[in-house]
């Protein structure tokens, strides 16, 4: 099953079913046969344990301890655990604490509340840490911080991805301002591990809280969460009494944060090894299969048996105005045709990490014949309901953010980015200006400019204006025979020089917005002809033009250094 649709059935798998923080044994069950917490439901233990510590009759989730939280991920028999005996000290002397640490030592089995070492997920090495709820509420103290930061450390000398569960109340009370230290201390060893150009995946877990929310649980390259986990800064509790009022259902949970920007995909239980496993393969591309692919990626197409597409006379005397129609036409292939028909296996990614997941825009990993890529998307809907949903492909300021940041995420780990622009304008709402939609745009040219990867972008449709600019700043630019590409629409340059908006017709002949025009005006590299009714059932000869034409760019741009990619780049734009 493809990943992507595996999140999407994530709510239906389990809905509002998590084991709650406030429950009274939030942990898994002990014995032969007990109670659920959820629901009430009489469960047996050992059915639990089997099937991924969920309940069988609600479908609630129960809390993992993290040596069988790394059994369920980890190839079996693979796993080497670092640290193990390393444990906190009491730096503030604080009554009690270290009877407490030692109870919960002999109750857990536990030195501390973090298992880290070294594991192989079907047969790629990894660095797993996993937070254990049972071991004071998986606070953070020194203890937690030094082994994620050694962890990082050791990561980055071996060149190995690292995979953290989080599951914590936050930062430990005990040990005040040590423990708030290692929220900086984790972040450096992060940062350092960044750096060395490594992937780190966070998976946040119920409850995900305070300090650990705010250091290296929101760190990851990709965060992933359980369904309905709280997540946090300051606990709900906390919050209702200084701003005295109820949170509406759902603040702070999963889908909270992913609706939010925060998280780029909430991951079933059950789904969750395919999916590490996947993301784990995408990001272990080595630069001999790279070279390998521009060397011997076949010219041929998988779309050989489809007729080809040439464009008639009849078709070649159609007016711009025309072409404007044909590019807003409803039954035209969207972004997410594209994507579907011409990449394996694509794991979209959600989120800005600022503010919201723009669905005008959609993003994620792919692969092009084997090869990791990034693709991004304008997309517009295949209906009414879906048209409201994606803002009729009008993004707004978040939705720049999560295309750059994918493109940022593209360059770390040296994947070749594919645009697919179709957008009648970036939204010019009261809400996007009062988010920065002009700081957004300009932002992602100044960035794309400079990105050290190849980059190529494909007008499908419409590209209207700054908007669409914003995901066209590439090695080359391509375009359908009947998308456009302008200023801004032909409706508003009437009504800005002619003061007629109704001499839109008029406004597109003079524009030079057509494919032709901009090949003419070498604006745009190559052109696709299109079918007569082009449609997501009749895409298949430009598909098989589009996928040549990709194998024949990578090839190009894969091979230049990035120094030259760049300078490519800015000559391109500066001799216009």
């Amino acid at each position: 099953m493809n990943l992507d649709n595996m999140f999407k059935k994530t709510r239906q798998m389990v809905g509002k079913n998590y084991i709650s923080l406030n429950s009274s044994r939030p942990e898994g069950p002990k014995g032969l046969l007990r109670k659920c917490n959820k629901c009430g439901g009489a469960i047996i233990t050992e059915d639990v344990k089997k099937a991924h510590y969920i309940c069988p009759k609600c479908g609630g989730y129960f809390r993992i301890p993290a040596y069988r939280r790394i059994e369920m991920v980890a190839d079996k028999g693979t796993f080497v655990e670092w640290d193990k005996e390393l444990q906190t000290e009491n730096p503030l002397n604080y009554e009690g604490y270290e009877e407490k640490i030692e109870a919960l030592q002999e109750k857990t089995n536990l030195k501390e509340a973090i298992v880290t070492g070294k594991a192989k997920i079907r047969g790629n090495d990894v660095v797993l840490g996993v937070c254990d709820g049972r071991f004071l509420m998986a606070s953070m103290g020194h203890a937690v911080g030094e082994k994620i930061a050694r962890a990082f450390e050791r990561a980055a000398e071996e060149k190995l991805p690292v995979i953290l569960f989080a599951c914590s109340g936050g930062a430990r009370m005990q040990e005040g301002i040590v423990s708030l230290m290692q929220m900086a201390k984790t972040s450096a060893a992060i940062k350092r591990h960044s750096d060395a150009g490594l992937l780190y995946i966070s998976v946040l877990t119920d409850p995900t809280t305070g300090g650990v929310t705010a250091s290296f649980a929101m760190l990851g390259d990709i965060i992933l969460a359980e369904p309905n986990a709280l997540i946090g800064f300051a606990g709900p509790r906390v919050i209702e009494q200084t701003i005295g009022q109820k949170l509406p259902e759902g603040f702070q949970r999963s889908e909270f944060l992913m609706e939010h920007g925060f998280v780029d995909a909430i991951v079933a239980r059950e789904a969750l090894n395919d999916t590490l496993s996947e993301l784990i393969e995408l990001h272990a591309q080595k630069e001999t299969e790279i070279e390998s692919f521009r060397e011997s990626c076949p010219e041929e197409s998988m779309y050989n048996n489809q007729e080809d597409c040439t464009v008639s006379e009849e078709r070649k005397k159609l007016t711009a105005w025309e072409r404007v129609k044909i590019s807003r036409e409803k039954k035209r292939p969207t972004g997410m045709d594209y994507i579907e028909s011409l990449f394996d296996g694509f794991i979209e990614f959600h989120g800005d990490r600022c503010f919201s997941d723009d669905k005008a825009i959609a993003g994620g990993i792919a692969r092009f014949h084997g090869m990791p890529v990034t693709v991004i998307a304008q997309v517009k809907g295949r209906n009414t309901k879906e048209n409201i949903e994606r803002n009729f492909g009008m993004p707004s300021p978040e939705g720049y953010r999560k295309s750059l940041r994918l493109m940022k995420q593209a360059e770390k780990f040296r994947r070749p980015v594919i645009c697919f622009v179709d957008t009648p304008g970036a939204f010019c709402g009261l809400e996007a200006e009062e988010r920065g939609q002009g700081e957004a745009i300009a932002r992602n040219l100044y960035e794309m400019s400079g990105l050290k990867v190849p980059v190529v972008s494909i007008v499908i449709g419409e590209g209207g204006s700054g908007g669409a600019l914003a995901m066209a700043v590439a090695d080359e630019v391509w375009m359908l025979e009947n998308s456009v590409y302008s200023i801004l629409s032909p409706e508003g340059f009437a009504s800005i020089l002619w003061k007629n908006s109704g001499k839109a017709k008029e406004a597109a002949a003079v524009m030079k917005l057509t494919a032709s025009d901009l090949k003419q005006l070498g604006i745009v590299e190559n052109v696709f002809p299109e079918p007569c009714q082009y449609t997501a059932d009749t895409m298949y000869p430009v598909l098989k033009l589009m996928e040549i034409k990709l194998k024949s760019f990578m090839k190009k741009y894969g091979s230049m250094k990035a120094e030259e990619l760049t300078d490519h780049r800015y000559r391109r734009f500066r001799d216009m």
